[in-house]
């Protein structure tokens, strides 16, 4: 053979060898089974229906919630100072305890103040008996000015030394208070409870009562309360419950939102917007028995603001979205299925979703499965225990 003849076989076996490979690869990936056969084959058939799981649409009661992020803020914080110079005799309280109000925390040499109570009470007694005196000789000189036998003069001069001496006495009776007071104030003790901290002050310093920096800080931790802003546009409905006397079920959440901390109401409203972010700040109180809420801590709060009455409501996993917005796919009762757009509302926990427009109560909606649908698909809906993908392939067997 000719290398003329040669290269137009060659192209020839070449052709052949790839019309064989083509047909082999047709064969290859076309679908076989029940159903379906080889091209052109008698058992030639459409696929079958797509085994699904489906929920049914139902109705319910759906909490309306707005959620934000919340600062912890003690009810009280109250910086202990000496209200009297002196030196720090007796501290009562260890750092981190949690005290009462009038408990005792820290005791300042009160000497100096009760030997100036002693100073005083002498003083007093010695007016006393200078106004007694004075009171016996007027009540004297008044029986000798009715007999004629005393000049006015004197008796005038006999009642103001008498005023004298009860002014005296009254000015004693001051200072006496005075100083039990600064005794009384040499005892330092809680003005409110709460939890202290550190001890800023150590036993044998002198304090002075212009000192701002103070013995400890007490911090009131329960109640507690968390301060957040929301957005302007929710004034109306909180004002509508606030201003009238009502209040808005809160509930503070760890920062990952996975834990609930506390379950308290939101009862304050600031009485102005923030200019600056268009928010309005509002105030929640919990009671923090187990002080699982600390001051400056950061949580999530979900406020309560209404309720949306016998809501339609759909499982969550039938919700998708698109470019379009979001869809469900709603099962017919020939079993197939159609792709309808919704508009959804609030979640119902993490399984539910409340649906405003689409689909109504008592039609079916795809839950598993969907990847695998299009619009007019026919469908198979198998049991939560059976997942799809076995069922599909068990029908293809």
């Amino acid at each position: 053979m000719t290398s003329t003849t040669a290269k137009p076989f060659r192209r020839k076996l070449i052709l052949a060898a790839l019309i064989i490979l083509a047909i082999l690869l047709v064969w290859r990936f076309w679908p076989h089974g029940s159903g379906a056969g080889r091209p052109g084959g008698p058992g030639m058939m459409m696929a079958g229906p797509v085994a699904v799981h489906a929920g049914l649409v139902t109705t319910a009661d759906v909490p309306v919630y707005l959620t934000a992020l919340g600062t912890v803020i003690p009810n009280a914080t109250v910086t202990v100072t000496s209200r009297v110079d002196g030196q720090l005799m007796k501290v009562y309280f260890t750092e981190g305890q949690q005290v009462e109000a009038g408990q005792l925390l820290a005791q300042i040499d009160p000497r100096s103040y009760e030997a100036t109570l002693a100073q005083y009470q002498g003083d007093l007694s010695q007016n006393q008996a200078l106004l007694q005196s004075a009171e016996l000789t007027l009540a004297r000189y008044r029986k000798l000015y009715a007999q004629d036998s005393l000049a006015r003069q004197d008796l005038d001069t006999q009642a103001a030394t008498v005023g004298q001496y009860r002014g005296a006495v009254k000015a004693d009776q001051a200072q006496i208070a005075s100083a039990k007071l600064n005794i009384e104030f040499a005892r330092i003790t809680a003005p409110v409870s709460g939890r202290v901290g550190l001890r800023l002050v150590d036993e044998g310093n002198m304090v002075q009562s212009s000192d701002t920096t103070g013995l400890v800080t007490i911090t009131q931790m329960q109640p507690a309360a968390v301060t957040f802003s929301v957005p302007q546009s929710n004034i109306p409905t909180l004002i509508k419950a606030l201003h009238n006397g009502q209040t808005l079920p809160a509930t503070a959440f760890d920062q990952d939102g996975d834990k609930a901390l506390a379950s308290g109401s939101v009862r304050f409203i600031s009485n102005q917007i923030d200019t600056a972010t268009g928010t309005v700040e509002l105030k929640a109180l919990f009671d923090n028995q187990d002080e699982a809420l600390y001051p400056n801590q950061f949580v999530d709060l979900r406020l309560q603001t209404g309720t949306l009455k016998q809501a339609t409501v759909i499982p969550a996993q039938a919700l998708q979205l698109s470019s379009d917005g979001s869809f469900v796919y709603v099962i017919g009762s020939d079993k197939t299925v159609t792709r309808r757009a919704v508009k959804t509302g609030p979640t119902l926990g993490d399984t539910q979703q409340a649906i405003t427009e689409g689909v109504k109560a008592g039609e079916q909606v795809v839950t598993v499965g969907i990847d695998r649908l299009s619009n007019g698909s026919k469908v198979s809906v198998v049991t939560a225990d059976e997942t799809p993908a076995a069922s599909d392939k068990a029908k293809a067997q």
